[in-house]
């Protein structure tokens, strides 16, 4: 068979690629098969592939791959997330460089841009993904805008109103003036900032009196209603039941008394401003207290601010102060670091607002949803975050499930009158007609309704995403989701335990009254070498297709996945170069941002997958190129063979135990031993045929077998260099493409076949060392003598350590090279060509330094503490360590009377 000198996989990953789509390999149906069900994090529509997803997808990629390959009848769900303020803020901007302002179009007309927007961009990141190699069931891709999943959502919000558990309410939230909506707790970053605390005056009415108040925003006293002290702080009391004037506001608002305030911050004395404040509005309610919002939902002043109407709220903070100064109203103004809230999605300041929303009760849902991970009936990988888990649950809030959006499901509850009350809750327009008559004996028209403005939450409808892709609430008894449902595997990120994986359980739960998956593996972040998270404002971010286009898809998922614990993050190091391959400064970095200069970058990581996949690719070119010889298998093969297939075994069983504790960075690691060490360093060494010389057609059968073996462990990780090498083989039907072929299955293996020939390992490890340090060459053979009265796997021992005679239970009496192997003394005479009197000088410094490591040993086990405190194995490798001391002090005491 022909094969090219090196693999290139710029040539080899999409004609694989589009094989694998072309015979349907990807798509699952419903059959006799155990499922395995992985539904994709949906990605955000506007999105485009970051590291991040790199690592996310690679994982859920070797998941499905592996399961395929185990016997499930796999199905990787993939699909988009309709990202409700992130895609409206891409189209306002867009509209808004056609000279179009989303206030002067209807919401009909703005939903026809927006679908227009996700049509043309929308599928990128799933494109992208394609590239990575992901083998998700692309027939099934679904979208949370669809008008399946839609409907979905719409019913879920009909039937939890009608549970009593969906409520509307006046409630303080998070504004966000550039989305100019509402977003969770969740949803906010708080960041420290350099800012001012003011120190203002209110004058105590009816004197000249003031009492100092401090604040940080002194552009909301405008919609100030008390200031408050604390009943306890004698520097007040006098002050108790009087009044004060807001400062140019000339407001008179009373002074109450609170125990929330803190004595010791700032002067003792705090502003109330209900309608700008989470706190205050808590103690606004407390004291009945009136609410002035001040700010519209820009940002800017409303009519309440007086001369600073329609002026931005941080434009209006520097000019109210210098206002305030030249009024004599201002005390002092000091340097202030601040914890500031800022949007996720936008990086907007919070604006606290009070409006009207609707909310979603979660203690009730919150407590089973608690319990079944508690229990482990969903297990997290790695466990530590059952703990962070467990506080947010039983610290749970209602959830704000209303945005002040046009893209997204558009709450279906429909207005017949002007009063707070006036309104049901129902699918559509037609049943609300119904629903109306039923419920309030009131009989309208369709034009007599109007339908709530708000969409909702995006995450309320990525919540029902393990049901809903699968029909599981227009249709809860349809073959799909009795099939597919419960998932089996969720990988995502620590970050949304909270938005997305809590609230899944808390749908699983109400809906099916099962959880939606059993395990959730958590990924960490990806960080740059030195601990930065990876983001392309900071150019330390790798675009992952450049790298895909540098190296080869299977390179960069091996190179992510070598340092991936789960639940850690990993530490991806790459460096930028210029044209010319030179390393670039972050100056040169910053400077070539700013100039628009295209950034490519290299990867320790993934040079080491890419060198893996080329010794994997020169090893099969060696086996190609041996001719094959009708004789038998010599016992170098056969003890070899014996060997290797044990080994073979054994991994596969580690490998499992690694896969079943989500180790997956451990299960490669140990695949890139058993393929790069153990098949291409040790085994096909010591079969290889003398030059001339054929090898045996038994043997070459076997050694394809094991090879072909070893590419269906490898093609999860490495799909495309595998398939490759794969097909190159032999001539392959369809039906047997490598990526639905079965894994070898777990089998017994004997540890003392590994074992013994992991000693001649290490006897030929010793002979090759000897050789190398006296510089002698390979080809010279040697005697050997030993105290050992045989060894199992003499004839492979003779060949690859080039041993011409090994003498059992004798010692020579020649200067000699000594090793020790386990307990075993092993002796090469010294080459007649060796000066002894360097050797001798030699042996004496080794002896010296194991005598002064002996006695550090021997002084930590002497210590009784250190013995009676220390862990078990602790101790254990220490006396492991005196032994072996030992032994090699008496090895070269013995030595060195032969020098």
């Amino acid at each position: 068979m022909q094969i090219s000198e090196k693999y290139n996989p710029q040539q080899t990953e999409q004609k694989w690629y589009n094989y694998w789509l072309e015979n349907k390999y990807f798509h699952s149906e419903p059959n006799e098969k155990p499922p395995y069900t992985i539904v994709i994090p949906p990605p955000n529509v506007t999105g485009i592939l970051h590291m991040g997803h790199m690592l996310n997808n690679t994982i859920q990629d070797v998941l499905v791959r592996r399961a395929r390959m185990q016997g499930f009848n796999a199905c990787w769900v993939p699909g988009t997330d309709h990202a409700s303020i992130a895609t409206e803020a891409k189209v306002v901007a867009k509209l808004k460089s056609e000279g179009i302002n989303k206030s002067d179009i209807t919401r009909d007309e703005f939903l026809k841009h927006a679908w227009e927007w996700t049509d043309k961009y929308g599928g990128t990141i799933l494109e992208q993904l394609k590239k990575l190699g992901c083998s998700c069931d692309w027939d099934r891709t679904r979208f949370t805008m669809e008008e399946s999943l839609s409907q979905q959502v719409t019913k879920s919000f009909v039937d939890l109103y009608n549970k009593g558990l969906i409520y509307r309410g006046y409630r303080m939230v998070n504004w966000d003036p550039e989305a100019k909506t509402n977003i969770s707790d969740e949803e906010v970053i708080f960041k420290e900032q350099n800012g001012k605390l003011y120190f203002l005056k209110y004058k105590i009415e009816g004197t000249e009196e003031f009492l100092s108040v401090a604040t940080t925003r002194p552009e909301t006293i405008f919609g100030d209603t008390a200031v408050c002290i604390n009943p306890n702080d004698e520097r007040y009391a006098h002050l108790k039941g009087k009044k004060v004037i807001v400062p140019i506001v000339n407001r008179v608002i009373p002074i109450i008394e609170d125990e929330y305030v803190d004595i010791e911050f700032g002067t003792g004395a705090l502003k109330i401003t209900p309608a700008h404040d989470i706190n205050d509005y808590e103690i606004g309610k407390k004291h009945q207290l009136p609410m002035i919002d001040s700010l519209d939902d820009d940002g800017n002043l409303n009519e309440h601010g007086l001369h600073y109407v329609g002026k931005n709220r941080f434009d209006v903070r520097k000019q109210i102060a210098k206002e305030l100064e030249e009024n004599n109203l201002l005390l002092k103004a000091e340097d202030y670091m601040n914890k500031v809230g800022t949007s996720e999605r936008t990086g907007a300041v919070i604006e606290p607002k009070v409006s009207v929303q609707w909310f979603l009760k979660m203690s009730e849902i919150a407590k089973p949803a608690l319990d079944v991970v508690m229990d482990d009936e969903v297990k997290f990988y790695p466990e530590k975050f059952k703990n962070t888990y467990k506080y947010w649950m039983e610290n749970i809030r209602d959830w704000n499930i209303s945005r002040q959006l046009w893209w997204g499901q558009q709450i279906p509850a429909f207005y017949y009158g002007d009063g707070e009350n006036d309104f049901v809750v129902a699918e559509d327009k037609y049943q609300a007609l119904v629903v109306l008559e039923e419920q309030k004996g009131i009989i309208a028209q369709l034009e007599d309704l109007r339908q709530d403005e708000d969409a909702l939450d995006t995450w309320f409808s990525s919540w029902l995403w393990p049901m809903s892709v699968f029909d599981g609430l227009n249709n809860p008894d349809n073959k799909d989701i009795n099939y597919y449902y419960p998932t089996s595997d969720l990988v995502t990120g620590p970050d949304i335990i909270f938005f997305w994986v809590a609230r899944m359980i808390m749908a699983g739960l109400e809906y099916r009254k099962e959880v939606p998956f059993k395990n959730v593996y958590f990924t960490g972040i990806v960080r740059d070498k030195i601990g930065r998270k990876m983001s392309k404002s900071l150019g330390n971010s790798p675009d992952p297709l450049d790298l895909i286009e540098r190296y080869g898809a299977d390179a960069v998922r091996v190179g992510i996945m070598m340092s991936s614990a789960a639940g850690n993050d990993l530490k991806f190091d790459s460096e930028q170069i210029d044209e010319e391959g030179n390393v670039l400064t972050e100056k040169q970095i910053k400077q070539r941002m700013e100039e628009g200069k295209d950034a490519v970058y290299t990867s320790p990581l993934c040079d080491l997958g890419r060198n893996f996949g080329t010794k994997i690719w020169n090893a099969f070119r060696l086996i190609n190129m041996w001719n094959h010889e009708d004789k038998p298998a010599n016992s170098t093969d056969i003890q070899t063979i014996e060997w290797f297939e044990n080994q073979l075994n054994k991994t596969i069983a580690d490998v499992n135990d690694q896969f079943s504790k989500f180790r997956i960075s451990d299960a490669l690691n140990l695949l890139q031993k058993l393929v790069k060490d153990d098949f291409c360093g040790w085994y096909l060494e010591a079969i290889k045929p003398n030059f001339g010389e054929g090898i045996s057609k038994e043997v070459y059968t076997k050694t394809i077998y094991l090879f072909e073996e070893l590419m269906k462990l490898l093609h999860p990780f490495m799909p495309f260099l595998t398939e490759e090498l794969w097909q190159t083989i032999s001539d392959r039907k369809i039906e047997d493409a490598l990526m639905i072929s079965q894994q070898k299955k777990e089998e017994t293996f004997s540890e003392d076949i590994i074992k013994k020939f992991e000693t001649a390992q290490d006897l030929i490890s010793g002979v090759r060392n000897y050789r190398q340090t006296k510089g002698i060459s390979p080809r010279e053979a040697a005697e050997v003598y030993t105290n050992a009265s045989e060894f199992a796997n003499e004839s492979v021992i003779k060949r690859l350590a080039n041993i011409s005679e090994i003498h059992f239970g004798t010692k020579t009496e020649k200067p000699s090279f000594t090793f020790l192997v386990g307990s075993t003394e092993v002796s090469i005479p010294l080459s007649e060509n060796l000066d002894l009197g360097e050797e001798k000088t030699k042996t004496e410094e080794e002896l010296k330094y194991l005598k002064g490591f002996l006695i550090s040993v021997d002084k930590k086990l002497s210590n009784e503490k250190f013995v009676a405190n220390a862990k078990p194995e602790v101790v254990e490798s220490e006396r492991k360590k005196q032994k072996d001391a030992q032994d090699k002090i008496a090895i070269l005491e013995e030595k060195l009377k032969s020098l």
